[in-house]
């Protein structure tokens, strides 16, 4: 299974577009550690199977770093009681893959907001069946273009979730952290540095309970050591 980015003809109900790769595709339930192993095939076009932690606390995941060989991933999830709101993932880039595993190892590198329009697109989807309303609320949704950062120490820092923008839409941030491998710098770092893709993703969970008003806008997300990592913590 080959993930691309190039966008087909849209759910017409809905109004969003999904790549090719991923129409039949449901991503995993956000406290299973699939989730991680299917950002990192979508992040880096590739079929490698990765073997995921979950950790069940912060100071454990912000001092985890991905490996390339064997495909270590790492993933944190954040909670809002017992609503599971955001996954964090730690994974490779495809350059790091390719240079690991050959040329056809991996593809076309995306970035975080790419995987937050594939929460919405199933969000919308799942609303869609019982509350179209709601649904058509999710579709207005704005995921932002956020730039990955380069260091760990921005990719930890607060910020807000999803927030109110002066055009009125909710709009969603995707922060991540990029270290391109094919980046001359890259010989001057050391291997635990090179070639990492990070990402916080929001959750289905928390864009349909922003549609149905069961949550607002404006959630702060704090890695923290107390942070909320499990369920009711």
């Amino acid at each position: 299974m080959r993930f691309i980015s190039r966008w087909l003809p849209c759910l017409v109900l809905v109004g969003l577009c999904m790549p090719l790769a991923t129409q039949a595709q449901t991503l995993p339930a956000p406290d299973s550690a699939q989730f991680c192993v299917m950002v990192q095939k979508i992040l880096a076009g590739t079929e490698l199977e990765g073997t995921s932690t979950l950790f069940t606390d912060m100071p454990a995941y912000r001092a985890s770093k991905p490996s390339p060989d064997p495909l270590m991933i790492y993933q944190v999830v954040t909670y809002a009681g017992q609503r599971p709101i955001m996954v964090s993932c730690k994974v490779k880039t495809a350059a790091h893959l390719r240079a690991t595993y050959g040329e056809t190892a991996a593809g076309e590198q995306l970035f975080c907001p790419e995987v937050t329009r594939l929460v919405q697109i199933q969000a919308v989807a799942e609303l869609q069946a019982y509350d179209p309303a709601a649904a058509a609320k999710a579709a207005a949704f704005v995921v932002d273009e956020n730039e990955p950062f380069i260091t760990g120490q921005s990719y930890l820092s607060e910020f807000e979730l999803s927030y109110v923008a002066d055009d009125g839409a909710v709009h969603f941030n995707s922060p991540g952290l990029f270290q391109n491998y094919d980046h001359w710098i890259t010989w001057f770092l050391p291997d635990r540095f090179q070639g990492q893709s990070y990402c916080h993703i929001a959750s289905v969970d928390y864009m349909k309970a922003l549609a149905t008003g069961e949550m607002q806008p404006g959630t702060i997300i704090t890695t923290v050591d107390d942070a909320p990592v499990t369920p009711g913590g």
